[in-house]
Formats: C-alpha cells, sequence, structure tokens
C-alpha cells in the first residue's frame, strides 16, 4: 500500500470528528508524533504517527511555500 504523503502547514481531513464537530485538522509538528490542530476550536492533539496516517482520509490544502523574496 502507498504512503500517504503529507507535509508540515497542510491541511488535513480525519475519518473521526473532533469533539467540536470539525473534523479538519492543521499540522503544525512532524516526528515520529504529529501535533496536529483542529481547525474549528483551535485544540491541538499529539499523536504517533502511525494512528495519523491510519486515521487521515485526505489533504484538503497544501501547504504553499513561497521561497522567493
Amino acid at each position: 500500500m502507498e504512503r500517504k504523503s503529507f507535509q508540515l502547514g497542510d491541511t488535513v481531513q480525519m475519518k473521526k470528528q473532533h469533539p467540536c464537530g470539525s473534523n479538519e485538522m492543521e499540522i503544525i509538528r512532524m516526528g515520529m508524533d504529529i501535533r496536529i490542530k483542529c481547525v474549528g476550536c483551535k485544540h491541538s492533539v499529539l499523536i504517533p504517527r502511525a494512528k495519523f496516517e491510519k486515521n487521515m482520509k485526505k489533504v484538503l490544502r497544501s501547504a504553499e511555500y513561497s521561497t522567493e523574496s
């Protein structure tokens, strides 16, 4: 199975909703654990990468990098 591709700053859709009702999360830290922030209520959660990859549906908005001055 192909690994899901995501990067820092992406907004992703999760399989389960956050208690506030939103299922959109923004990736704010990456490593062995991934910190995601709820777009609805701004609450952040730290979860293991394997669990995040299992529960992520798709990338809704990709991070935009502006490397030009």
